[in-house]
């Protein structure tokens, strides 16, 4: 097996910083670009001890010369970087209040714009794999790109879903171009939590992984909450199903602990015969969970291809 050098875009972040230290664990070598460059620091304060092993670097996603020096060597990439709402959402409970109003205000943050769902979720996506591409490699090359699943309309605005697809859809395309030797993993975690860093996100995740529970259980000829959801016209725009069916899929969608999608990640960059869109189920597969549906896997998922509307 070919030795990793892993690109990490976002590593101190929340997902990033998972990512960087499950592979350092696996002995690869990892770089992590942010736009501070400044190591990960835990919730208390610390920095871990593998930090140490990482190369931190302040660049600017939608800037490739901040970082195209850092690529050739590069043998797989993962991009982090994610807005789940446009302002500045993370700046407490009054923060995140604010940005859901201005979401859902007549005028929301211009697309386009340097903080918008546009440049931070889609553009930013395209331009690391396009300077990617720029340099020449004989080998296979992994870009794991890290959408969503759609659970979170209408309480968050359809464009942060859109610019997800937008942004797959690209990448896919990129990766079919004869002679790129490009591998898309395209992975589309629900909700994710840790008890620890993010310690409100617990009750959530367990609530929902009741909902999942329990709607697993109900037999198919019987009506259950997401299957009546799904018969609603609620909220459908041009090129997107219903919201209603966005919260059907909250309710069936299980969240997963943010270390679980990072081994996830690493295990699908690890396999050759993984590519395409990676949903929770599978995401739980390649991490050794659900052994029964693992053993008929011997090939990439199966939901692999984009809709031309996506």
């Amino acid at each position: 097996m070919m030795a990793q050098h892993l690109l990490v875009v976002g590593g101190n972040g929340f997902l990033g910083s998972n990512v960087c230290k499950a592979a350092v664990a696996k002995g690869w070598k990892v770089t992590s670009i942010s736009k501070s460059g400044k190591p990960y620091i835990s919730s208390s304060g610390h920095t871990p001890a593998w930090t140490k092993q990482v190369n931190w670097n302040a660049a600017s996603a939608n800037e490739p010369k901040t970082y195209a020096h850092l690529l050739p060597g590069v043998t797989s990439v993962v991009h982090t970087l994610g807005i789940l709402l446009e302002g500045k959402y993370k700046a407490g409970i009054g923060g995140a209040l604010s940005a859901l109003a201005t979401a859902h205000s007549p005028n929301p943050l211009k697309k386009g714009g340097s903080d918008s769902y546009e440049a931070i979720n889609r553009d930013s996506a395209i331009s690391v794999l396009n300077t990617l591409l720029d340099v020449p490699s004989d080998n296979e090359r992994a870009f794991a790109y890290i959408s969503a699943a759609d659970i979170f309309r209408p309480l968050i605005p359809e464009r942060y879903i859109t610019s997800k697809r937008e942004a797959e859809y690209a990448i896919q395309l990129r990766s079919k171009a004869e002679g790129s030797h490009l591998r898309a993993l395209l992975f589309r975690p629900g909700f994710m939590f840790h008890p620890h860093t993010r310690p409100f996100s617990t009750p959530v995740a367990s609530l929902l992984d009741l909902c999942a529970t329990l709607s697993s259980c109900v037999p198919s000829f019987l009506p259950s909450p997401p299957r009546i959801l799904r018969t609603l016209p609620f909220g459908q725009v041009q090129g997107m199903s219903p919201a209603a069916h966005a919260m059907a899929n909250a309710l069936e969608t299980r969240p997963m602990h943010v270390e679980s999608v990072a081994r996830a990640i690493c295990a699908a960059i690890e396999l050759d015969s993984v590519s395409g869109v990676i949903d929770v189920d599978r995401m739980r597969e390649l991490i050794g969970w659900d052994q029964n549906k693992a053993a008929h896997h011997d090939a990439p998922a199966s939901d692999t291809s984009l809709p031309d509307n996506a």
